[in-house]
Protein backbone atom coordinates (compact mmCIF):
# COMPACT_ATOMS: atom_id res chain seq x y z
CA UNK A 1 0.00 0.00 0.00
CA UNK A 2 1.49 3.26 -1.16
CA UNK A 3 1.55 5.72 1.90
CA UNK A 4 -0.33 9.36 1.56
CA UNK A 5 1.01 11.52 4.36
CA UNK A 6 0.29 14.65 2.10
CA UNK A 7 -3.37 14.36 2.38
CA UNK A 8 -3.50 12.96 5.51
CA UNK A 9 -1.73 16.18 6.95
CA UNK A 10 -4.63 18.11 5.03
CA UNK A 11 -7.17 16.22 7.20
CA UNK A 12 -5.56 17.02 10.44
CA UNK A 13 -5.82 20.18 9.83
CA UNK A 14 -8.90 20.66 8.31
CA UNK A 15 -10.82 18.54 10.77
CA UNK A 16 -9.10 20.43 13.73
CA UNK A 17 -10.06 23.98 12.24
CA UNK A 18 -13.64 23.18 11.10
CA UNK A 19 -16.78 21.18 11.83
CA UNK A 20 -17.18 19.74 8.47
CA UNK A 21 -14.49 18.61 5.98
CA UNK A 22 -15.77 17.41 2.64
CA UNK A 23 -13.12 15.06 1.25
CA UNK A 24 -13.90 14.81 -2.82
CA UNK A 25 -12.44 13.28 -5.49
CA UNK A 26 -12.94 10.90 -8.55
CA UNK A 27 -14.45 7.53 -7.88
CA UNK A 28 -12.03 4.76 -6.73
CA UNK A 29 -9.02 7.76 -5.88
CA UNK A 30 -8.22 6.11 -2.64
CA UNK A 31 -11.21 8.36 -0.19
CA UNK A 32 -12.21 5.54 1.58
CA UNK A 33 -8.93 4.06 2.24
CA UNK A 34 -7.60 7.58 3.25
CA UNK A 35 -10.45 7.97 5.34
CA UNK A 36 -9.82 4.71 7.53
CA UNK A 37 -6.49 5.20 7.68
CA UNK A 38 -6.89 8.80 8.97
CA UNK A 39 -9.47 7.35 11.30
CA UNK A 40 -7.36 4.78 13.06
CA UNK A 41 -6.73 5.34 16.79
CA UNK A 42 -9.64 8.06 16.95
CA UNK A 43 -13.00 7.58 18.01
CA UNK A 44 -14.62 7.19 14.89
CA UNK A 45 -18.09 6.03 13.20
CA UNK A 46 -18.44 4.81 9.56
CA UNK A 47 -21.68 4.79 7.07
CA UNK A 48 -21.37 3.97 3.60
CA UNK A 49 -24.08 5.54 2.06
CA UNK A 50 -24.22 2.61 -0.87
CA UNK A 51 -24.99 0.30 1.77
CA UNK A 52 -28.50 -0.79 2.35
CA UNK A 53 -27.87 -1.29 6.12
CA UNK A 54 -26.17 2.02 6.51
CA UNK A 55 -28.62 3.35 4.76
CA UNK A 56 -31.33 2.15 6.92
CA UNK A 57 -29.52 3.50 9.75
CA UNK A 58 -29.43 6.85 8.74
CA UNK A 59 -34.14 6.90 7.79
CA UNK A 60 -33.75 9.46 10.66
CA UNK A 61 -30.53 11.35 10.52
CA UNK A 62 -30.61 14.07 12.94
CA UNK A 63 -31.20 11.65 15.64
CA UNK A 64 -28.39 9.10 14.79
CA UNK A 65 -25.78 11.42 13.87
CA UNK A 66 -26.90 13.58 16.73
CA UNK A 67 -25.99 10.78 19.27
CA UNK A 68 -22.34 10.31 18.01
CA UNK A 69 -19.03 11.50 19.49
CA UNK A 70 -15.40 11.70 17.61
CA UNK A 71 -15.48 11.59 14.21
CA UNK A 72 -17.85 10.45 11.97
CA UNK A 73 -17.72 9.20 8.26
CA UNK A 74 -20.20 9.95 5.48
CA UNK A 75 -19.07 7.82 2.72
CA UNK A 76 -20.34 9.08 -1.05
CA UNK A 77 -22.58 11.90 0.50
CA UNK A 78 -23.62 12.67 -3.12
CA UNK A 79 -26.38 10.03 -3.18
CA UNK A 80 -28.57 11.96 -0.19
CA UNK A 81 -27.47 15.73 -0.75
CA UNK A 82 -30.37 16.35 1.91
CA UNK A 83 -27.98 15.16 4.80
CA UNK A 84 -25.87 18.61 4.66
CA UNK A 85 -28.58 20.45 6.05
CA UNK A 86 -28.54 17.79 9.14
CA UNK A 87 -25.32 18.37 9.52
CA UNK A 88 -25.89 22.21 9.73
CA UNK A 89 -28.13 21.86 12.07
CA UNK A 90 -26.21 19.68 14.23
CA UNK A 91 -22.71 21.32 14.31
CA UNK A 92 -24.60 24.59 15.33
CA UNK A 93 -25.79 23.02 18.65
CA UNK A 94 -23.60 25.22 21.15
CA UNK A 95 -22.22 21.55 22.93
CA UNK A 96 -20.96 20.16 19.77
CA UNK A 97 -17.93 18.88 19.41
CA UNK A 98 -18.47 16.03 17.31
CA UNK A 99 -16.33 16.40 13.62
CA UNK A 100 -17.97 15.15 10.83
CA UNK A 101 -15.94 13.82 7.83
CA UNK A 102 -17.88 13.43 4.44
CA UNK A 103 -16.70 11.68 0.97
CA UNK A 104 -18.16 12.43 -1.96
CA UNK A 105 -17.45 11.53 -6.00
CA UNK A 106 -18.72 14.79 -7.45
CA UNK A 107 -17.79 18.44 -7.13
CA UNK A 108 -19.94 20.75 -4.88
CA UNK A 109 -21.26 22.65 -8.27
CA UNK A 110 -22.71 19.12 -8.43
CA UNK A 111 -23.32 18.29 -5.05
CA UNK A 112 -26.66 20.89 -5.07
CA UNK A 113 -26.52 24.01 -2.25
CA UNK A 114 -23.20 22.57 -0.29
CA UNK A 115 -21.23 25.58 -0.36
CA UNK A 116 -24.71 27.89 0.94
CA UNK A 117 -25.91 25.05 3.36
CA UNK A 118 -22.80 24.66 5.34
CA UNK A 119 -20.84 27.98 4.42
CA UNK A 120 -18.54 29.08 7.03
CA UNK A 121 -18.70 25.29 8.82
CA UNK A 122 -16.66 23.03 5.88
CA UNK A 123 -12.96 23.16 4.66
CA UNK A 124 -12.83 21.26 0.93
CA UNK A 125 -9.94 19.03 0.52
CA UNK A 126 -9.39 17.74 -2.95
CA UNK A 127 -8.15 13.57 -3.44
CA UNK A 128 -6.62 12.79 -7.08
CA UNK A 129 -5.06 9.80 -7.92
CA UNK A 130 -1.00 9.28 -6.95
CA UNK A 131 1.12 11.00 -7.90
CA UNK A 132 4.94 11.62 -8.26
CA UNK A 133 5.40 11.88 -5.08
CA UNK A 134 3.64 9.02 -3.74
CA UNK A 135 4.41 6.61 -7.14
CA UNK A 136 8.31 7.47 -6.68
CA UNK A 137 10.13 9.34 -9.36
CA UNK A 138 11.26 6.75 -10.78
CA UNK A 139 7.89 5.53 -11.59
CA UNK A 140 6.94 8.30 -13.87
CA UNK A 141 6.58 6.32 -16.92
CA UNK A 142 4.27 3.66 -15.65
CA UNK A 143 2.21 6.63 -13.54
CA UNK A 144 1.75 8.33 -17.03
CA UNK A 145 0.67 5.07 -19.06
CA UNK A 146 -1.75 3.74 -16.38
CA UNK A 147 -2.45 7.21 -14.59
CA UNK A 148 -3.24 7.78 -10.98
CA UNK A 149 -6.23 5.05 -9.56
CA UNK A 150 -4.93 3.05 -7.14
CA UNK A 151 -5.89 -0.04 -8.53
CA UNK A 152 -4.89 0.90 -12.27
CA UNK A 153 -1.23 2.15 -11.56
CA UNK A 154 -0.72 -0.88 -8.87
CA UNK A 155 -1.68 -3.54 -11.22
CA UNK A 156 0.49 -6.42 -11.96
CA UNK A 157 0.28 -6.04 -15.79
CA UNK A 158 0.17 -3.04 -18.02
CA UNK A 159 -3.36 -5.93 -19.58
CA UNK A 160 -4.45 -6.36 -16.14
CA UNK A 161 -4.50 -2.14 -15.77
CA UNK A 162 -5.77 -1.39 -18.56
CA UNK A 163 -8.62 -4.05 -17.92
CA UNK A 164 -9.50 -2.04 -14.71
CA UNK A 165 -9.87 1.16 -16.51
CA UNK A 166 -12.22 -0.19 -19.12
CA UNK A 167 -14.51 -1.42 -16.04
CA UNK A 168 -14.11 1.87 -14.34
CA UNK A 169 -15.09 3.70 -17.48
CA UNK A 170 -18.13 1.23 -18.19
CA UNK A 171 -19.01 1.96 -14.47
CA UNK A 172 -18.75 5.46 -14.54
CA UNK A 173 -21.14 5.88 -17.13
CA UNK A 174 -23.89 3.27 -16.41
CA UNK A 175 -24.23 3.79 -12.58
CA UNK A 176 -22.37 6.96 -11.15
CA UNK A 177 -23.62 9.63 -13.92
CA UNK A 178 -27.32 8.11 -13.42
CA UNK A 179 -26.38 8.22 -9.78
CA UNK A 180 -25.97 12.18 -9.66
CA UNK A 181 -29.61 12.47 -11.63
CA UNK A 182 -27.86 13.04 -15.16
CA UNK A 183 -30.20 11.46 -17.22
CA UNK A 184 -27.80 11.08 -20.37
CA UNK A 185 -27.56 8.30 -22.33
CA UNK A 186 -24.14 5.69 -21.68
CA UNK A 187 -23.57 5.53 -25.24
CA UNK A 188 -23.53 9.37 -26.14
CA UNK A 189 -21.61 10.30 -22.85
CA UNK A 190 -18.78 7.58 -24.02
CA UNK A 191 -19.02 9.18 -27.30
CA UNK A 192 -18.53 12.52 -26.41
CA UNK A 193 -15.63 11.88 -23.70
CA UNK A 194 -13.83 9.51 -26.93
CA UNK A 195 -14.33 12.60 -29.33
CA UNK A 196 -12.78 14.66 -26.18
CA UNK A 197 -9.91 12.54 -25.64
CA UNK A 198 -8.73 13.85 -29.38
CA UNK A 199 -8.94 17.80 -28.15
CA UNK A 200 -7.19 17.24 -24.96
CA UNK A 201 -5.07 19.84 -24.34
CA UNK A 202 -6.71 22.07 -26.71
CA UNK A 203 -8.80 25.40 -26.63
CA UNK A 204 -12.51 24.17 -26.18
CA UNK A 205 -14.79 25.07 -29.41
CA UNK A 206 -18.31 24.09 -28.48
CA UNK A 207 -19.32 24.67 -31.73
CA UNK A 208 -16.86 21.80 -33.57
CA UNK A 209 -17.58 19.47 -31.31
CA UNK A 210 -21.28 20.00 -31.75
CA UNK A 211 -21.06 19.42 -35.18
CA UNK A 212 -19.34 16.39 -35.67
CA UNK A 213 -21.92 14.86 -33.06
CA UNK A 214 -25.16 16.59 -34.45
CA UNK A 215 -26.13 17.95 -31.16
CA UNK A 216 -26.07 21.56 -29.83
CA UNK A 217 -23.64 23.91 -28.62
CA UNK A 218 -25.70 23.88 -24.99
CA UNK A 219 -25.97 20.08 -25.04
CA UNK A 220 -21.95 19.68 -25.43
CA UNK A 221 -21.54 22.27 -22.94
CA UNK A 222 -23.78 20.24 -20.32
CA UNK A 223 -22.01 17.42 -20.89
CA UNK A 224 -18.44 18.86 -20.42
CA UNK A 225 -20.09 20.20 -17.37
CA UNK A 226 -20.92 16.71 -16.18
CA UNK A 227 -17.23 15.22 -16.70
CA UNK A 228 -15.46 18.24 -15.11
CA UNK A 229 -17.72 18.31 -12.13
CA UNK A 230 -16.97 14.09 -11.47
CA UNK A 231 -12.82 15.09 -12.00
CA UNK A 232 -12.52 13.53 -15.04
CA UNK A 233 -11.84 16.58 -16.93
CA UNK A 234 -10.19 19.88 -15.71
CA UNK A 235 -11.14 23.42 -17.60
CA UNK A 236 -7.66 25.08 -17.54
CA UNK A 237 -9.30 28.89 -17.56
CA UNK A 238 -7.15 31.36 -19.69
CA UNK A 239 -5.36 34.41 -18.21
CA UNK A 240 -6.08 37.78 -19.70
CA UNK A 241 -3.35 40.99 -19.82
CA UNK A 242 -4.15 44.92 -20.62
CA UNK A 243 -2.03 44.74 -23.76
CA UNK A 244 -2.54 45.27 -27.52
CA UNK A 245 -2.18 41.45 -28.46
CA UNK A 246 -5.53 39.17 -29.15
CA UNK A 247 -5.92 36.55 -26.67
CA UNK A 248 -7.32 32.85 -26.35
CA UNK A 249 -10.51 33.77 -24.00
CA UNK A 250 -11.55 29.81 -24.34
CA UNK A 251 -10.47 27.56 -21.29
CA UNK A 252 -8.01 24.20 -22.50
CA UNK A 253 -9.72 20.86 -21.84
CA UNK A 254 -7.44 18.15 -20.37
CA UNK A 255 -8.06 14.75 -18.80
CA UNK A 256 -7.23 14.67 -15.08
CA UNK A 257 -6.36 11.32 -15.19
CA UNK A 258 -4.03 10.14 -18.30
CA UNK A 259 -4.35 6.56 -17.78
CA UNK A 260 -8.18 7.03 -18.96
CA UNK A 261 -7.34 9.20 -21.61
CA UNK A 262 -5.42 6.34 -23.20
CA UNK A 263 -7.97 3.57 -22.38
CA UNK A 264 -10.53 5.51 -24.86
CA UNK A 265 -7.12 6.47 -27.77
CA UNK A 266 -6.77 2.52 -27.24
CA UNK A 267 -3.11 3.01 -26.19
CA UNK A 268 -2.13 0.20 -23.83
CA UNK A 269 1.49 0.58 -23.24
CA UNK A 270 4.55 3.57 -23.43
CA UNK A 271 5.76 1.99 -26.43
CA UNK A 272 2.35 2.42 -28.25
CA UNK A 273 2.07 6.12 -26.08
CA UNK A 274 5.97 7.21 -27.25
CA UNK A 275 4.76 6.65 -30.99
CA UNK A 276 1.34 8.19 -31.06
CA UNK A 277 0.62 11.96 -32.57
CA UNK A 278 -0.78 12.93 -29.29
CA UNK A 279 1.94 12.04 -27.02
CA UNK A 280 3.03 15.58 -26.50
CA UNK A 281 -0.18 16.66 -25.47
CA UNK A 282 -0.40 13.84 -23.15
CA UNK A 283 2.98 15.03 -21.82
CA UNK A 284 1.54 18.23 -21.31
CA UNK A 285 -1.45 16.97 -19.09
CA UNK A 286 0.37 14.92 -17.10
CA UNK A 287 2.88 16.85 -16.08
CA UNK A 288 0.02 19.94 -15.50
CA UNK A 289 -1.64 17.39 -13.14
CA UNK A 290 1.67 16.71 -11.40
CA UNK A 291 2.44 20.45 -10.89
CA UNK A 292 -0.98 21.27 -9.63
CA UNK A 293 -1.32 18.13 -7.03
CA UNK A 294 3.01 19.52 -5.74
CA UNK A 295 2.69 23.74 -5.98
CA UNK A 296 -1.23 23.11 -5.27
CA UNK A 297 -1.90 26.99 -6.22
CA UNK A 298 -4.96 28.37 -5.31
CA UNK A 299 -5.82 29.85 -8.68
CA UNK A 300 -4.13 28.33 -12.07
CA UNK A 301 -4.38 29.50 -15.85
CA UNK A 302 -2.66 29.46 -19.14
CA UNK A 303 -2.17 32.44 -20.91
CA UNK A 304 -2.02 32.32 -24.92
CA UNK A 305 -2.31 35.03 -28.10
CA UNK A 306 -3.48 34.44 -31.24
CA UNK A 307 0.49 35.50 -32.57
CA UNK A 308 1.60 32.37 -31.12
CA UNK A 309 2.97 33.41 -27.83
CA UNK A 310 1.72 30.95 -24.68
CA UNK A 311 1.84 29.93 -21.03
CA UNK A 312 1.31 26.07 -20.85
CA UNK A 313 0.36 26.79 -16.99
CA UNK A 314 0.67 30.36 -14.79
CA UNK A 315 -0.05 31.30 -11.46
CA UNK A 316 0.00 33.78 -8.66
CA UNK A 317 2.47 33.27 -5.29
CA UNK A 318 2.71 35.65 -2.79
CA UNK A 319 2.55 38.62 -5.38
CA UNK A 320 4.86 37.05 -7.42
CA UNK A 321 4.01 35.87 -11.35
CA UNK A 322 5.60 32.23 -12.32
CA UNK A 323 5.19 30.48 -15.91
CA UNK A 324 5.64 26.07 -15.84
CA UNK A 325 6.13 25.31 -19.84
CA UNK A 326 6.00 21.40 -20.61
CA UNK A 327 8.08 19.73 -23.24
CA UNK A 328 8.58 16.43 -24.06
CA UNK A 329 12.27 16.82 -25.62
CA UNK A 330 15.83 15.73 -24.43
CA UNK A 331 17.00 19.29 -24.18
CA UNK A 332 14.87 22.33 -24.59
CA UNK A 333 16.44 25.42 -24.76
CA UNK A 334 14.46 29.06 -24.52
CA UNK A 335 12.08 29.64 -27.36
CA UNK A 336 10.78 33.32 -28.64
CA UNK A 337 7.47 32.69 -27.62
CA UNK A 338 8.98 31.88 -23.46
CA UNK A 339 10.92 35.29 -24.10
CA UNK A 340 7.89 37.01 -24.79
CA UNK A 341 5.65 35.70 -22.02
CA UNK A 342 8.56 36.87 -19.82
CA UNK A 343 8.80 39.73 -20.54
CA UNK A 344 4.94 40.62 -21.60
CA UNK A 345 3.83 38.93 -17.92
CA UNK A 346 6.60 40.02 -16.15
CA UNK A 347 7.28 36.80 -14.93
CA UNK A 348 9.60 36.09 -11.74
CA UNK A 349 10.89 32.87 -13.42
CA UNK A 350 9.81 30.24 -15.51
CA UNK A 351 10.36 26.39 -15.74
CA UNK A 352 10.32 24.18 -18.21
CA UNK A 353 9.53 20.47 -17.37
CA UNK A 354 11.09 17.65 -19.42
CA UNK A 355 11.84 13.93 -18.58
CA UNK A 356 15.38 14.02 -18.34
CA UNK A 357 17.83 14.22 -15.35
CA UNK A 358 19.62 17.64 -14.91
CA UNK A 359 18.88 21.17 -14.28
CA UNK A 360 19.71 23.72 -16.07
CA UNK A 361 19.77 27.23 -16.50
CA UNK A 362 18.76 28.84 -20.56
CA UNK A 363 18.37 32.28 -19.30
CA UNK A 364 18.70 33.59 -15.84
CA UNK A 365 14.62 33.86 -15.26
CA UNK A 366 14.38 30.38 -17.19
CA UNK A 367 15.48 26.79 -16.05
CA UNK A 368 14.55 23.77 -17.29
CA UNK A 369 13.91 20.98 -14.64
CA UNK A 370 13.46 17.22 -14.76
CA UNK A 371 10.18 15.63 -14.18
CA UNK A 372 11.51 13.43 -11.47
CA UNK A 373 12.65 16.28 -9.27
CA UNK A 374 9.46 17.83 -9.33
CA UNK A 375 8.32 17.83 -5.50
CA UNK A 376 11.50 20.30 -4.81
CA UNK A 377 9.51 22.74 -7.19
CA UNK A 378 7.85 24.14 -4.35
CA UNK A 379 11.12 25.07 -2.38
CA UNK A 380 12.20 27.42 -5.74
CA UNK A 381 8.76 29.47 -5.14
CA UNK A 382 8.51 30.02 -1.24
Amino acid sequence: MIKRPFYIEQLSSATRRSPVTTLLGPRQCGKTTLARIFAEGKKATYFDLESQPDLQRLQNPELMLGSLNGIVILDEIQIMPKLFNVLRVLVDRPKNRTRFLVLGSASPGIIKNVSETLAGRVEFVELSGFDLREAGADSWEKLWVRGGFPRSFLARSDEDSLVWREGFIRTFLERDIPQLGVTVSAAAMRRFWTMLAHYHGQTWNASELARSMGLSDKTVRSYLDILTGTFMLRQLQPWHENIAKRQVRAPKIYFRDLGLLHSLISLTDFHSLSGHPRMGASWEGFVLEQVLQILKPSEAFFWATYQGVKIDLFFLRRGRRFGVEFKFNEAPKATKSMHAALETLTLSHLWVIYPGKHKYPVHEKITVWPLRDISSLPDQID
